[in-house]
């Protein structure tokens, strides 16, 4: 093949201008011109279908991502000591927004909500008392009055508090229909429903998930039921 080529590269040096070599060659660098003109035009048509298929898929993406920030989870850093030992400061919590969508908090539910007396600021409780319910906390205990416990019943803490933790404050308090009282683990160094009163449901961002931070410490965080 390579004498070939040679060959022919011979040929076409030898006839004289308006020969039928001369024609063969224009005609040959002809084909070359429109070989590499196609081969730059296929170049750029690949580079602009790659470019808009990245575009494409980045602003899928945002959108997922806003729609998720927006409606679904959302990321919330822990500060300060409220909640310990169960959160610690600096934990980093994965909150579900869309499960009290579906359905209303459940007692003992660890929630992300703003501060009734300042909207701008989100704090971290657990669910004690539910709609409907009246609460007291008396002589280091909380007990629960509602329509099945007319008579009350004394909160069994034992699932997220040590024995010796005891809920500080003498107080009764009644909640409406969308009403909820919280307290943090913490009870000791916890400002919550015993100091600034209730919760209401619009105020509840929703329900902390996962403590995806430290890794060491990865958690997932399922409901439980109390023991009576």
């Amino acid at each position: 093949m390579e004498e070939i080529e040679k060959t022919n590269i011979v040929n076409l040096k030898d006839q004289k201008p308006g020969g039928a070599g001369a024609n063969m060659e224009l005609k040959d660098k002809k084909i070359g011109m429109d070989d590499q003109d196609g081969g730059a035009m296929g170049a750029v048509k690949n580079f602009l279908d790659f470019s808009f298929e990245t575009i494409r898929v980045v602003i899928v993406s945002l959108i997922i991502i806003f729609v998720v920030r927006s409606f679904v989870i959302q990321p919330f850093f822990v500060k300060g000591s409220s909640m310990e030992p169960n959160f610690q400061d600096g934990n980093y919590l994965i909150v579900n927004e869309i499960g009290y969508r579906l359905e209303a908090p459940k007692r003992g539910d660890v929630i992300v909500f703003r501060y009734p007396l300042d909207q701008s600021e989100f704090f971290i409780k657990r669910v004690i008392g539910l709609p409907g319910e009246t609460v007291e906390v008396k002589d280091g205990k909380v007990k629960i009055y509602n329509k099945e416990n007319p008579n009350g019943f004394q909160l069994n803490e034992s699932e997220y508090l040590a024995d010796t933790v005891t809920t500080a404050g003498s107080m009764s308090e009644e909640l409406g229909s969308d009403e909820y009282f919280v307290l943090g683990d913490n009870r000791g160094a916890s400002s919550d429903s015993r100091r600034w009163g209730l919760v209401p449901k619009r105020n509840i961002v929703g329900e902390a998930w996962v403590r995806a931070w430290p890794f060491n410490d990865f958690a997932v965080f399922e409901s439980f039921e109390y023991q009576k």
